[in-house]
């Protein structure tokens, strides 16, 4: 292991009750605890137990806060209500995406969750924004922490130890509360597909608030669960992963991420070019491909129809929920109506693949 890594506050609870530990993005973090399809039916059917205190939290105040955050945000930051909460991008000025993330507005702060693999890409471009900005900026990731609790049961564990009412809040929203006595923000999020909760506040009082979780959540099946039943989860969501779905070289309007760019909004970074982005009708289109049998078409395999190569696989896995290998991919305008069959390049073995609607699964609302 190596020295480097960074530990949540929860790391010797995962090592201690089996946790299969693995380095992600810097931090070393429980892949599974029994197995992924295991806890993936968990979280569909019943509560998983994640921790995600490898998220970057960063937390803005002051007179402009607002007003900075616009000009960093594709997705507008002014119109957010008390407790509203929007997914946005950070994109460069070539309007590629730098971040996926997820911007919260409370009494007298902003907070920005930024993926673990990008936060101090991201706390840097934050710095050599700055400039002429009343802001002060503060990252604690390492001070909070952060858990996820997620699955149709969710609401049920955690309502009795939180003085908020739960039922009330709305999908994207969230509030300053206690859990167990102590601070907390509670929101309703997450990156499953399933109803769920995602809780901040300090990292003095992880361990104790994450056992009372796992106790409590037993009669109802809660399990804990790791990053492996995390991405099953987000693929059959259709939720683009950085770093798979998204990169500097790709913009918003090719990630059919539409509906976070707001264009007659504030001037933020890469606005100008994401408006000529919008306008090219040659962009790549993200689409769900399903494939026959068991195996998965997995990152960067290419997809072809006939010679020609039409497309690329970006996220793969077998579906536990499908009971299918599922996966989705960048492909040409001409090659994304639903319905058409193609082939995947699997090692060298040609597959076919059927191009679906996105997302894969949706919850009974």
């Amino acid at each position: 292991m190596s020295d480097s890594l960074l530990f949540t506050a929860c790391h010797a609870w995962h090592v201690a009750h089996g946790g299969r530990m693995v380095d992600f993005a810097g931090w070393d973090m429980p892949l599974l605890y029994s197995n992924i399809t295991e806890e993936h039916h968990a979280v569909r059917k019943t509560a998983g137990l994640f921790d995600i205190a490898h998220m970057g939290r960063l937390f803005f105040t002051g007179p402009d806060a607002c007003r900075f955050l616009d000009t960093l945000l594709t997705n507008n930051v002014e119109s957010l209500k008390l407790g509203q909460i929007r997914y946005s991008l950070v994109t460069n000025e070539s309007g590629g995406i730098l971040d996926d993330v997820l911007v919260y507005r409370f009494s007298n702060f902003y907070m920005l969750v930024v993926n673990a693999s990008n936060r101090l890409k991201i706390v840097d471009w934050i710095e050599q924004q700055r400039l002429g900005f009343d802001v002060h900026v503060e990252d604690q990731t390492t001070e909070k922490f952060m858990l996820a609790l997620q699955g149709p049961e969710s609401l049920n564990v955690l309502y009795p130890i939180t003085d908020a009412n739960l039922s009330e809040i709305k999908y994207y929203f969230g509030v300053e509360t206690k859990v167990l006595g102590v601070d907390a923000l509670v929101s309703r999020t997450g990156y499953t597909g399933e109803d769920g909760f995602e809780v901040v506040l300090d990292q003095t009082h992880a361990v104790t608030l994450w056992e009372r979780l796992i106790a409590d959540g037993q009669a109802v099946g809660l399990v804990p669960t790791g990053l492996g039943c995390r991405d099953t989860l987000r693929l059959e969501a259709a939720m683009p992963l950085y770093g798979h779905e998204l990169n500097e070289q790709i913009d918003p309007f090719t990630a059919g991420l539409n509906f976070a760019v707001k264009l007659k909004g504030a001037d933020f970074i890469g606005k100008e070019a994401l408006i000529a982005a919008k306008a090219r009708d040659d962009k790549e289109i993200r689409v769900g491909i399903i494939l026959d049998g068991k195996r998965a078409a997995r990152e960067g395999s290419p997809l072809f129809q006939g010679d020609q190569q039409v497309g690329t696989v970006t996220s793969g896995s077998f579906s536990p929920t499908l009971e299918a290998p599922i996966g989705m991919a960048y492909v040409k305008p001409s090659f994304a109506e639903a319905g058409q069959t193609l082939e995947a390049d699997i090692r060298g073995k040609r597959y076919p693949v059927k191009v679906v609607a996105l997302p894969f699964y949706q919850r009974d609302t």
